[in-house]
């Protein structure tokens, strides 16, 4: 994700950036955040407090866990986190620029297991076509920048989606990546009973009683040489 082939910096920035807007336009959505490279893990759990969620997702940087693509892990460690919920929809969506090489599920595997759950996964591929300009620490010169060959797989990703009802998306830039969490949204979308409760003070005895003496009062000046006064 260090790759720089995504404006106006690397994919994982842009990635959170894309990520930020679409838990800014939840509302009733419970939402966790996994991250993963050689290894997995549940960053924040399911939340209805975007607040704390964006915060965790603005923390996450590149380097915190050892260089790696563990798909099949990360998909796990979010199922182990859907399992109990009892929402209507459960939807995981895996974002990658790499290929699986790390961890002790395959991503197959874990795509069937999503499937016994009833969990639909959404997986996206991030990455230009062809070659990308990656930051590579030189030990003489410093950070340098070298092409890469992009390397995504795309047919395992495809699958993945297709046995858990999902579907596959390829992201080249940041508009394509807007795009597709913006479709996502639409297709994930569920009606939501939210009951709401007015409760009402009744006031109006504070001002019953004081204008019944007011009325009585000119009831009572009506009769004396008040009443009788210009």
């Amino acid at each position: 994700m260090a790759a720089e082939d995504f404006e106006p910096r690397n994919r994982l920035y842009v990635a959170k950036l894309v990520a930020q807007k679409f838990i800014e336009g939840m509302k009733h959505d419970r939402v966790g955040l996994v991250v993963f490279a050689a290894k997995a893990f549940t960053r924040c759990p399911l939340t209805l407090d975007y607040g704390v969620l964006l915060k965790v997702l603005d923390d996450v940087e590149i380097g915190s866990i050892e260089d790696g693509t563990a798909i099949g892990n990360a998909l796990v460690t979010c199922l182990n986190r859907l399992r109990d919920s009892k929402a209507k929809s459960r939807v995981v969506i895996l974002m990658t620029d790499g290929v699986n090489n790390r961890g002790e599920v395959q991503p197959l595997d874990a795509a069937q297991i999503a499937k016994t759950l009833g969990v639909k996964i959404y997986t996206v591929g991030i990455g230009t076509q062809g070659t990308a300009r990656f930051p590579v620490n030189d030990p003489n010169y410093g950070k340098v920048y070298v092409n890469l060959q992009v390397e995504i797989d795309e047919a395992s990703l495809t699958r993945i989606a297709q046995i858990t009802g999902g579907l596959y998306y390829r992201a080249t830039d940041r508009p394509s990546l807007e795009k597709i969490f913006e479709d996502i949204g639409r297709l994930e979308k569920t009606k939501v009973e939210v009951r709401s409760y007015t409760h009402y003070n009744e006031r109006y005895l504070d001002l019953l009683f004081p204008a019944l003496a007011l009325a009585l009062l000119v009831t009572l000046a009506g009769s004396t040489r008040f009443g009788k006064l210009p």
